[in-house]
């Protein structure tokens, strides 16, 4: 690949991202009942930067000569970049700005067979951690770093199931029939330990087929551990967050009849 062409290459992910962020602040910006929150902004761009950080740049230099760039490089797409992404509420801004008639259609597609099936949160979970336990524990790994288009697909499918698998835990945005927080919370800890064992067994060398100098497995095996620990407690943080308990209103023991009579209809 010429030096040129490298760098065209390089520069799609930072132009795609500017494009994405202007197209976020600018739909943010319009006028509208009440003015969109800063901090969902804020936390939209944050997720973009980190994006953009994972796909170029020194992250991206280092991932194609050393493991422990690539494990670093996953940890911004398929972690840290999805939260940032989902807590900025892309697809509430959407609702709120579109026209009656589309954003009904966009709610229609919310509330579909397809995304019900799909915001499950165990499909979540396999799509997030058990592709993540698919490339490192068979030779799908070794066959990416030799196949751009497929090193192309497993980034985008790291981001997409990061994202998705954020949304269905602690997203803003509306979710089709979403569990109770507890339930969530039970499913956030299966990643969790899906996460610290993989990472174990990749330190040990144990289980998993990486053609990678050891020492470098076991430097990506940290990152793994102590990376995802921080994505974990940042998800847990935010979908800890968003619970509103129910309050429970219960009528003193005399109170068999209300205190004024009910209007009538």
């Amino acid at each position: 690949m010429s030096h040129g062409h490298h760098d065209h290459v390089t520069a799609l992910p930072v132009v795609a991202v500017l494009l994405v962020a202007a197209a976020y602040l600018i739909t943010a910006a319009r006028p509208g009942p009440r003015k969109w929150s800063r901090w969902r902004s804020a936390a939209f761009l944050s997720g973009l930067a980190l994006l953009a950080a994972g796909l170029t740049g020194p992250v991206a230099a280092l991932a194609a000569t050393d493991f422990r760039g690539h494990m670093l490089q996953h940890l911004l797409i398929g972690m840290l970049a999805p939260l940032g992404l989902v807590l900025g509420a892309p697809m509430t801004l959407l609702l709120r700005t579109l026209p009656a008639a589309r954003a009904r259609r966009l709610a229609a597609l919310l509330r579909s067979r397809a995304v019900h099936a799909v915001a499950n949160p165990v499909v979540a979970l396999l799509l997030s951690v058990g592709g993540m336990v698919i490339l490192y524990s068979t030779p799908l790994y070794r066959h990416s770093t030799a196949d751009p288009v497929l090193h192309g697909a497993v980034h985008v499918h790291f981001l997409l199931a990061g994202c998705l698998f954020a949304w269905v835990i602690a997203g803003p945005d509306p979710a089709p029939r979403r569990p109770s927080v507890p339930a969530r919370l039970v499913v956030l800890g299966v990643a969790i330990a899906v996460h610290a064992g993989l990472s174990q067994l990749m330190y040990a060398g144990v289980g998993v087929d990486l053609p990678v100098p050891a020492e470098e497995r076991r430097g990506a095996a940290e990152i793994m551990y102590y990376g995802g620990d921080l994505g974990e407690l940042l998800l847990a943080l935010a979908l800890a967050s968003s619970w509103r308990p129910r309050r429970r209103v219960t009528a003193p023991d005399d109170a068999c009849a209300p205190s004024r009579p009910l209007a009538s209809s």
